[in-house]
């Protein structure tokens, strides 16, 4: 009767099963009101003492064995139903994921970083927060200079000091300040004016202000650098300087594409002429590198600065500038392909 009782016991050991159903009939198989244990226990009586001791030590254990193989293989099923009932059929095909997509300013942007790293301009970046000596008095523009107008600027009240920078100059200032000559550097970034927000404005936009700064710079070296990036960024070869006046450059210029007459767009964004201003340049002057701690008199350079919203507006043929501003999802959408 004990070998027969091991045997039960060897059976129990090596059961496996992941259904209920044959789960429950090994249950009531050993465990049940009619099983093989409450057989083996009223057996127990017809034993003789001397074989009691053994006979009910081999009972227990397959008592014991039963039991632990049924609450194991019963919770292993219940923890695959809990994880079924969580993340569903985990066999079935995955749902797709949604790309997400830049923003075309940072599209825009990355690009024009991009074009001039390949020729040795770093990424240089400042606050926001500006005060009026890096934002105007460095740049030329001492106080109620009248060229001052041109840019209508958010003060903070509680210090009239204090403003929202109106241009990324202010960047290349901080730049000048902390590093000496050879400086070849970019500076992008968002900037404020108090200016009526239109189609065509914003109170808040984004620069790319370029600076180089080394001995015998030449506007020659301006204008090959500003050829090479309207090639790279337009695929436009063609391009003229003309004069006009900023504060911190002179000679000052304005740059113009030949954007072309191909079609009724372009016949309506160039009004005709199939040019399309893009930025402006300059010589630095002097006085803004003296001001800086810059020695005019051994070091000259150029400097550059554009709009990122109207380079976007002309890649993307957009009419209307508030478009970047207002997150319609059914805008944004389109640059999914875009890098």
């Amino acid at each position: 009767m004990t070998d027969k009782i091991k045997e039960y016991i060897g059976e129990a050991q090596s059961f496996t099963t992941d259904n209920k159903e044959t789960l429950e009939a090994f249950r009531i198989k050993f465990l049940g009101s009619k099983g093989l244990l409450k057989d083996l226990f009223a057996e127990f009586k017809n034993v003789p003492n001397d074989q009691k001791k053994e006979f009910g030590q081999v009972i227990n254990l397959l008592k014991v064995t039963a039991e632990d193989k049924v609450k194991t293989i019963q919770e292993a099923l219940e923890s695959k139903e809990v994880a079924g009932g969580v993340y569903g059929d985990l066999t079935r095909p995955g749902e797709p994921l949604v790309v997400g997509s830049r923003h075309p300013i940072s599209i825009v942007k990355n690009q024009i970083v991009d074009i001039f790293s390949n020729i040795g301009f770093n990424v240089s970046e400042g606050p926001e927060i500006e005060d009026d000596w890096h934002n105007f008095t460095a740049l030329n523009l001492p106080e109620y200079h009248p060229a001052r107008d041109m840019q209508d600027t958010f003060f903070i009240q509680s210090n009239p000091d204090v403003l929202l920078r109106t241009h990324t100059s202010s960047v290349q200032v901080r730049y000048m300040e902390e590093n000496k000559p050879p400086i070849r550097t970019i500076s992008p970034g968002r900037v404020f004016r108090n200016e009526a927000v239109s189609s065509r404005s914003h109170c808040i936009f984004h620069q790319v202000e370029g600076l180089y700064i080394d001995q015998n710079v030449s506007f020659a070296d301006l204008k090959q650098t500003l050829l090479y990036f309207t090639k790279e960024m337009f695929g436009k070869s063609k391009i003229r300087l003309r004069p006009s006046y900023f504060p911190f450059t002179e000679p000052s210029a304005e740059v113009d594409i030949y954007w072309g007459l191909k079609t009724e767009t372009d016949y309506r964004i160039t009004k005709g002429t199939g040019w399309l201003e893009i930025m402006g340049c300059g010589m630095v002057d002097p006085n803004v590198l003296n001001n800086c701690g810059i020695d005019a008199n051994k070091y000259n350079g150029f400097a550059f600065g554009m709009g990122i919203e109207r380079i976007a507006m002309l890649l993307y043929q957009i009419g209307d500038i508030r478009m970047f501003y207002e997150n319609d999802v059914r805008f944004l959408e389109q640059f999914k392909s875009s890098i």
